[in-house]
């Protein structure tokens, strides 16, 4: 049975004015699909959960929309829109930032070649661990997909290598806790606002008022959750689970 209408997701005029810019021009071959109906199929899926093959009519061949979603993730296309409008938004335009960094766990079932697409055992099965970087907004600048076993405070240098614009100061968890990387982060001119683990010897001080707004991240977090395909992972490919999540980003935020 087709879905009703109410029930589809089509982008709003002000969404559509955010990802315009940002599409394809002057492609060789026949001319394609409406831009607009099928990244609203795309995102249909993404909120609903369904299966590829069950996206309605209404958007579309169900082939075409599955087959330009996986298209453009090949190409880089969708996490290269987020990360432009992250560079053109609040970390070009406000340099003395304080930018929230944590992860998001997502289940996915086990599969052969796991580790390499992003998978790993975890207190909760087989997940993938998503590492966000946000501005002081709580907008997504870098977002990282790692197996779920994989520590939180190693990969740490990997998403900070990516932040689009300066930051002065980073507030993450306790998971975050290391000396080496409170040590990097200052000689890279940044404070580390990351409250020290129980165990410690030496208490660390932070600064509490400012660690208050990691409260940010946590609602980036309830907010991505909103889409089922980004809570639950069922695409087997780490690049379709990024773009997925950097589309859903885009969305969810940046408009």
């Amino acid at each position: 049975m087709e879905a009703a209408t109410a029930d589809l997701f089509w982008l709003s005029d002000e969404q559509w004015a955010v990802m315009e810019p940002f599409m394809p021009t002057n492609q060789p071959g026949p001319e394609r699909n409406d831009d607009r109906q099928v990244i609203s199929g795309i995102l249909h899926v993404l909120t609903s959960g369904c299966r590829w093959r069950d996206c309605p009519a209404a958007y579309g061949p169900r082939t075409t929309v599955y087959n330009r979603f996986n298209r453009w993730s090949r190409r880089g296309f969708w996490r290269a829109m987020l990360t432009a409008l992250a560079k053109s938004g609040w970390w070009a335009r406000r340099a003395p930032s304080t930018a929230p960094m944590s992860r998001l766990t997502a289940r996915r079932r086990r599969q052969s070649g796991a580790r390499a697409q992003g998978i790993g055992p975890s207190r909760g099965g087989q997940t993938t661990k998503i590492h966000v970087l946000t501005d002081v907004l709580g907008r997504p600048g870098v977002l990282l997909v790692t197996p779920g076993n994989a520590s939180d405070v190693t990969t740490a240098p990997a998403v900070l290598a990516e932040a689009p614009g300066r930051i002065r100061r980073l507030t993450a968890d306790k998971g975050y806790d290391a000396d080496w990387l409170r040590t990097d982060l200052r000689e890279k001119g940044i404070t580390p606002i990351i409250p020290g683990k129980r165990g410690r010897r030496r208490k660390i001080r932070h600064d509490k008022r400012r660690y208050r707004e990691r409260w940010r991240i946590e609602a980036t977090f309830n907010r991505l959750k909103d889409f089922r395909r980004i809570a639950t992972r069922y695409d087997k490919l780490a690049r379709n689970y990024v773009s997925a999540v950097s589309l859903v980003a885009v969305i969810a935020f940046w408009y």
